[in-house]
């Protein structure tokens, strides 16, 4: 067996266009897709700019079940890692366009990180690793 890479991620929201507005217009995502699907579905596609790792799949919630997973989808954990090569820059950026940091930025071992919160709950690390 050869897996190349884990290249993509369900992330279940409530709306398409909420939450690719946070995703692109907010973190500065790139849309990579925004295609029609049947039965009203749309096959949108986020991904960090300029980075080699996974991306988003934004999937808008279809029944009650779904709808409970929204901002909970990894039961309470910080579920999602953002790397940068300047966390004052966008740590900042992040702040000026109302991303809600859940912490003050601490220096651990590993580097700078802080958490914050999209739309929904979902919870984020944005790091900066420490040099090596």
């Amino acid at each position: 067996m050869t897996i190349h890479s884990l290249f993509l991620v369900t992330l279940v929201v409530d709306d398409y266009d909420r939450a690719k507005a946070f995703y692109c217009d907010g973190l500065g995502f790139a849309c990579l897709q925004d295609e029609l699907q049947p039965e009203g579905k749309r096959w949108v596609v986020v991904k960090p700019r300029g980075g080699d790792g996974a991306a988003f799949l934004l999937a808008q919630a279809a029944d009650e079940t779904q709808r409970a997973a929204i901002g909970n989808q990894t039961g309470g954990r910080v579920g999602f890692f953002l790397k940068t090569d300047d966390f004052a820059r966008d740590h900042a950026a992040m702040l000026a366009v109302g991303v809600r940091f859940l912490e003050e930025p601490r220096h651990e071992v590993y580097g700078t990180v802080a958490v914050f919160a999209d739309p929904y709950g979902n919870t984020f690390d944005l790091i900066q690793h420490a040099a090596a």
